[in-house]
């Protein structure tokens, strides 16, 4: 789950992820043929690929993110051959938390252990990142593969995605990662956040024009923004000024957490919320809904989105001893409000992937 960051990722600015208590599990072994075969216990359904014969792309079907990774480490210069997998996943699907990731990376991580190949954690995740960019057709950036292969217990980790360099973050212990599930899922999210990623690039394109220099907007400064303003469709000017504002909020909020402030994070996360909605257009009502409830539940630091947006879930720093009264209030609030019972998820930030014997 990502506590703040949002859309950040693939504009190169910061990004703070933790890894969450849910696992994917993947079971592997080796077969003599070309045929990669893969049951999931979730969809009770089971997909085979040849490994010999590939498509270019996938099908819009579970097993694209499976299958893909094996297609990409194979375009990549690794042979994995064949083999038998069964699949379990506890991320809830399509929930924002990353399911797609955990998958990916845990296939990569299987199919290298059970082949014998050398590839290191950084080169995974970007092969795994590059499989649902090329592969499945989703544009994302590198942080939830990152955070699959790189999550540490305790803590969350602030990730400059140009550079890849990250820093560890110790959580505080008077308060609990609490998720809640919208149980929304649009259908426009993946073609939304696509178009999300064009004006972006959009975006970057125009300007450049008068800052030569300009990349990415991580290259882009607020007053720089504010002074170009006219030179940008009203629209693109709101999603420039979401990336902007928000990589500078996570360079705060990393220095909010590491000084013990938990409202000034807090604030932070709100004003990201805000920034997400009216700005980039990706939230929608159920998660408004669901933020302005846990805004006024008692021992609530800060609510806001989390994921690519148009359904999903809210992170939510809640304080140990209210976790309880909070998740009724909100579960019962949000229900009354929409209709829709929601799940709600008492997390802690644990390793990132792992061999498990």
């Amino acid at each position: 789950m990502n506590l703040i960051g949002e859309h950040t990722d693939y504009n190169q600015g910061f990004v703070m992820p933790a890894a969450v208590d849910f696992s994917t599990w993947v079971a592997i072994a080796p077969r003599r043929d070309r045929k990669l075969t893969v049951r999931s216990e979730n969809f009770s359904e089971t997909a085979e690929l040849d490994l010999d014969k590939t498509p270019a792309h996938g099908t819009g079907y579970w097993s694209d993110y499976p299958f893909g990774v094996a297609v990409t480490l194979e375009q990549v210069g690794y042979r994995v051959g064949g083999a038998n997998m069964l699949v379990r996943g506890e991320v809830p699907i399509g929930s924002g938390l990353s399911s797609s990731a955990a998958i990916e990376v845990a296939t990569g991580f299987a199919l290298l252990d059970s082949f014998e190949a050398k590839l290191d954690r950084l080169e995974l995740a970007r092969v795994c990142q590059q499989a649902e960019n090329e592969f499945v057709g989703m544009r994302c950036g590198l942080m939830d593969q990152f955070i699959s292969c790189f999550g540490e217990a305790d803590h969350a980790l602030m990730l400059d995605c140009r550079s890849l360099e990250a820093q560890q973050l110790a959580l505080p212990e008077e308060v609990k990662l609490v998720v809640c599930n919208t149980m929304v899922k649009h259908e426009l999210a993946t073609s939304e956040y696509n178009a999300r990623r064009a004006e972006c690039e959009e975006g970057v394109s125009l300007l450049a024009r008068e800052i030569l220099e300009l990349r990415s907007l991580r290259d882009l400064s607020m007053n720089d923004l504010e002074r170009l303003a006219s030179e940008l469709p009203e629209v693109i000017y709101r999603r420039c000024r979401h990336v902007v504002s928000e990589n500078h909020r996570v360079i705060e909020a990393a220095a909010a957490l590491r000084g013990g402030d938990l409202p000034v994070f807090g604030k932070l996360m709100a004003e990201s919320h805000r920034s997400l909605r009216d700005d980039y257009e990706v939230s929608c009502k159920e998660l408004d809904t669901m933020v302005n409830l846990a805004n006024d539940a008692e021992g609530v630091h800060g609510a806001r989105m989390t994921g690519g947006g148009f359904g999903g879930c809210t992170i939510n720093l809640v304080e140990i001893n209210c976790v309880d009264q909070f998740k009724q209030s909100v579960a019962s609030g949000y229900a009354e409000a929409t209709g829709r019972e929601p799940e709600v998820y008492v997390c802690s930030a644990a390793q990132g992937a792992e061999r498990v014997e």
